[in-house]
């Protein structure tokens, strides 16, 4: 039986690499990355890991270093971990939403190689934004439009490449692809109502049981 690597073996590292340079090849051409991604095995859960922590530390680099005339910070209400939740939280409910609903329906990937896609297609952020927001400190007011069309075009690019993403693993056609995105999307929400509904009501429990036993020991 062949022994699985770690990261301590050179072969793993050579691996590590080898998918983490992949990812440019799966943002410049899409449709043969993301099918290599998965059914040729070309990415790893190191470099999809490695690429949305990348994304993260760009996120927070954006509050410090860009240009104030494009963002402003209040750091004294700044809560970073509700920050990276921004990301974190909607990232997790387009994984779980989009692998239970294409599973139904006969979709081939597996709820890690969603993940894995999934973090590969964020790459054109932080590729993007970190140059960008070197360059927000040398733009004047009246180019901030180019700063604001750019900035959106990572955003629409990696979305782009998601969805791309999702069509290859799960080998679904174009139009296929399209519905179960909107669909995906769709069950985000009901996921958030969800758990929304689900917190309510532990709330409303835990509210009626401190009641309950403030009462028995007032009557005691």
């Amino acid at each position: 039986m062949e022994q699985a690597l770690t990261w301590k073996d050179k072969a793993w590292w050579a691996k590590y690499w080898d998918s983490l340079k992949f990812a440019f090849y799966c943002m410049t051409h899409p449709l043969d990355g993301f099918w290599d991604l998965t059914h040729e095995k070309r990415g790893t859960m190191a470099a999809a890991n490695t690429i949305l922590i990348v994304t993260l530390i760009v996120r927070i680099m954006k509050l410090r270093f860009t240009s104030f005339i494009f963002i402003t910070v209040y750091w004294e209400e700044l809560n970073i971990f509700l920050y990276l939740a921004s990301v974190l939280f909607p990232l997790a409910l387009w994984v779980v939403g989009n692998w239970a609903l294409t599973t139904l329906f006969d979709g081939k990937g597996r709820l890690g190689q969603v993940y894995m896609a999934t973090c590969y297609g964020l790459l054109p952020y932080p590729v993007v934004q970190l140059p960008l927001m070197l360059l927000s400190n040398g733009v004047t007011v009246d180019e901030r439009e180019f700063y604001t069309v750019i900035s959106a075009l990572s955003l629409i690019y990696a979305g782009i490449l998601i969805i791309a993403a999702m069509g290859q693993i799960h080998e679904f056609s174009g139009a296929k692809n399209l519905l179960f995105t909107i669909a995906s999307l769709f069950a985000m929400l009901v996921m958030v109502f969800l758990l929304l509904l689900f917190f309510s009501m532990i709330t409303e429990g835990v509210s009626y049981i401190v009641s309950l036993v403030r009462e028995m020991l007032f009557r005691m």
